[in-house]
């Protein structure tokens, strides 16, 4: 049952996902009207898949990638909700809307996509670790959303020819604004995160592995997170220089999320 409530979830998302391909290329005032309600919708079935899948197993589920994934989408969405609520823009979801679609895709088309966890490792250690990081990883989307949104904005503004979608764009101040909160609500989960990780992979195996490529890459990856906020906050950094550094951090992020495939230590497991 958690499988198909987390597929007719991707059918909902499906409808932010032709709002963003149209969006791109002209306006609907109908796939505008209904794509957050349609969104919202498919968020209501994937807590239910989510739920369904921790009271079945008697944990979170999140060993494999397809249960990571599944994961990531759902807070995702979650952030992009807040976005809404504070700004009323559905811009940010041309960049959330097909990402949350291909993740909830991945996870939905897997084939074990609720694999179980062993009894070692479940413990409440791990569950802020993974509650933590992925609130922070989801942030850190949202911030790079934004990002992209303010550079392209910028370069319509620029335009003598800017495009119909970019002229419907919130002012550059709001959008450098969604990057710089969701910036500032991320990293202490990020580093909330990655202490309950170090008490996890102490208590394991009585030792952190700095040389292991997932414990490296993600210290690299907070590093580079540290710097962003910095320059935001005290040297004052805004508009194309934090838009360029949010792109950096997403791709620090990327790799260190990518590191989960050849970790030793933090593998996803086959599902």
């Amino acid at each position: 049952m958690p499988l198909l409530w987390l597929r007719v979830a991707l059918g909902f998302y499906g409808v932010g996902l032709l709002y963003a391909l149209v969006a791109l290329s002209r306006s609907s005032d109908l796939l505008s009207r209904i794509a957050v309600p349609a969104t919202s919708l498919g968020m209501v079935f994937h807590f239910v898949s989510l739920s369904e899948a921790v009271l079945l197993s008697g944990q979170l589920t999140l060993a494999s990638v397809h249960n990571s994934e599944s994961l990531l989408a759902f807070m995702i969405m979650a952030f992009f909700m807040i976005v809404y609520l504070v700004y009323r823009t559905t811009s940010p979801g041309m960049v959330v809307f097909p990402s949350v679609f291909l993740l909830t895709f991945v996870a939905a088309t897997g084939q074990q996509p609720f694999l179980s966890m062993s009894p070692g490792l479940r413990t409440g250690w791990l569950f802020a670790h993974i509650a933590l990081i992925f609130t922070g990883y989801a942030a850190l989307f949202l911030s790079f959303g934004a990002s992209l949104l303010y550079l392209v904005q910028e370069s319509s503004l620029k335009s003598k020819n800017p495009g119909r979608i970019f002229s419907r764009l919130p002012a550059l101040e709001v959008i450098d604004e969604i990057g710089y909160r969701s910036l500032l609500l991320g990293f202490p989960f990020m580093t909330l995160g990655l202490i309950a990780g170090s008490v996890v992979a102490q208590a394991k195996f009585g030792r952190v592995d700095f040389l292991d490529p997932k414990v490296f890459l993600s210290l690299l990856m907070w590093v580079v997170y540290l710097i962003m906020v910095y320059t935001r906050w005290n040297a004052g950094w805004r508009g194309r220089r934090a838009a360029y550094l949010a792109t950096g951090a997403f791709v620090a992020a990327v790799v260190a999320w990518a590191a989960n495939y050849v970790s030793t230590i933090h593998r996803f497991a086959a599902s």
